[in-house]
């Protein structure tokens, strides 16, 4: 009997211990739920089209002489770059040279005359003054003075137009660039009667710009300032951003489709090399939205 209590208090004891366990543990929070933000998406209205790279204006220039001569000296060949005054080619300046010691000397010879000429012209005024020349004679004394002054002048021009055609011979670049093209080689003659011969084409490869084929079902819609991108086909899906800077009035017809050329100045990218004529795939943002 007394075992059978022992063991009912027992399993009261462990009924109880267990009951105030229960109650001391704390109840356990569900976790949290936490919310991540929505991102947001950019939505684009643009206009695609096709162009082409080429040069602004005054970015490539045809260098060539204004003296007729033999090419004596070539200095440049296709690919290389140069600065602005950069030597490109020589011809043979004896004949020019020639020709400016001629004025120069025909010069000193004016101011020789002329010289004497004003000294005459002192004496005999002092002569007509004291009675003892004829007004005739200073006259014509004056006279002789004007002629050696214009006599001079004249000279004076011939030598600088000498000195001029003697620097022709020189060809220097107008722009710093890249030489697209040599039209001439050493030994050749070159006759700058008619026209200037070229020398050299000059690329600034700095001043370029997108000449973009907008149709004209879209070229309502294109206005100055568009924000604009384009990739090349060498270096894939590359992206490089510019701005539409000018529409052009005259449209191009091709097939009887009609374009309008829409041109997209753009920075020169410091690690890609764009050159004129590369075919472009254009993209000009029409409208810009953020959604969620």
């Amino acid at each position: 009997m007394r075992k059978i209590f022992t063991l009912t208090t027992l399993a009261i004891a462990v009924v109880i211990t267990l009951a105030l366990l229960a109650r001391t543990r704390p109840e356990e929070q569900p976790p949290s739920a936490t919310i991540a933000p929505t991102p947001q998406r950019r939505v684009e209205t643009v206009v695609k089209a096709t162009g082409v790279i080429n040069p602004m204006i005054g970015a490539e220039v045809r260098v060539g002489s204004r003296s007729s001569g033999v090419v004596r000296r070539l200095y440049v060949r296709v690919g290389d770059t140069v600065q602005n005054g950069q030597p490109l080619a020589e011809l043979d300046d004896r004949d020019l040279a020639a020709r400016r010691d001629e004025a120069r000397a025909a010069l000193e010879l004016a101011e020789a005359n002329l010289a004497w000429a004003h000294a005459d012209v002192a004496r005999k005024r002092d002569l007509h003054r004291a009675g003892l020349l004829a007004r005739a004679d200073l006259d014509l004394a004056e006279r002789g003075f004007a002629v050696a002054e214009q006599q001079r002048d004249g000279a004076s021009a011939t030598l600088a137009f000498a000195t001029t055609q003697l620097g022709y011979a020189k060809i220097v670049a107008p722009i710093a660039g890249v030489v697209a093209s040599v039209s001439t080689q050493e030994g050749e003659t070159v006759a700058a009667n008619f026209a200037t011969p070229t020398f050299v084409t000059l690329i600034d490869l700095n001043r370029l710009e997108v000449w973009a084929y907008v149709d004209e079902t879209d070229i309502g819609r294109i206005e100055i300032g568009q924000p604009a991108r384009f990739t090349v086909d060498t270096y894939g899906d590359e992206q490089f951003e510019g701005r539409v800077t000018a529409i052009y009035p005259k449209p191009e017809i091709r097939d009887n489709v009609v374009n309008y050329v829409t041109v997209i100045r753009f920075e020169p990218p410091r690690n890609r090399v764009l050159r004129p004529e590369m075919t472009t795939t254009v993209q000009i943002e029409l409208d810009r939205q953020e959604t969620k």
